[in-house]
């Protein structure tokens, strides 16, 4: 699935504001010992962001490339924007920046995700965020990761991924070394008991 596909409007899907916990045997690099978040799931397909890998980027390269400040202003940034985090969301659309946010910021390109999850992809919170507007808990993803109609499903059922609620914590916590294992745990579930063959929780 596409972002641009993507409509406020949406019926949510089942894995809508899951987290995917890839399992030992995935196939694709992209994803091994990743854990992802869903933001949408129809029979389209579904779309998401690795939450646990980081980006040598900062939130000030951002603003520069974007042209939203000079280097004089990067210098001059708050601390909040300095250290405001970027991850890498995926091998989708690597160039394109995406905030997950909690829902106390909103515009009319913020599409809900959960109840309290809402997702914005245009320069308006780009700007709040180095204004000082930024929501109360968020992260900037370089990236995407997308399935289209029946690939993740597909992958579901040859044990590619386990999946199970989200919480916020775990979602904006900046500890991304250890975020696989803790997803886990969610679950009840340790590494050393994974194996290829292992089923759905």
């Amino acid at each position: 699935m596409a972002f641009s596909t993507l409509k406020k409007d949406r019926e949510r899907g089942f894995l809508d504001g899951q987290l995917l916990i890839a399992m030992p045997g995935i196939a694709d690099d992209n994803f091994a010992r990743s854990v992802v978040y869903i933001c949408a799931h129809s029979p389209a397909g579904a779309m998401g962001f690795i939450i646990n890998r980081s980006q040598p980027v900062t939130f000030a390269d951002v603003l520069l490339h974007l042209g939203l400040i000079d280097k004089t202003d990067a210098i001059m940034l708050p601390q909040h924007a300095r250290d405001f985090p970027i991850q890498n969301g995926g091998p989708v659309e690597t160039g394109r920046g995406f905030v997950l946010h909690s829902d106390d910021y909103t515009s009319d390109s913020s599409i809900p995700v959960s109840d309290d999850i809402s997702l914005t992809a245009t320069l308006d919170i780009v700007r709040a965020i180095s204004e000082g507007r930024s929501p109360r808990r968020a992260t900037m993803l370089l990236g995407y990761a997308g399935w289209g109609p029946g690939q993740l499903e597909l992958e579901l059922a040859n044990n590619g991924w386990l999946n199970c609620g989200a919480t916020e914590d775990l979602i904006f916590d900046r500890s991304l070394d250890n975020k696989y294992d803790r997803a886990l745990a969610l679950m009840g579930v340790s590494p050393a008991m994974l194996s290829m063959e292992a089923g759905h929780a």
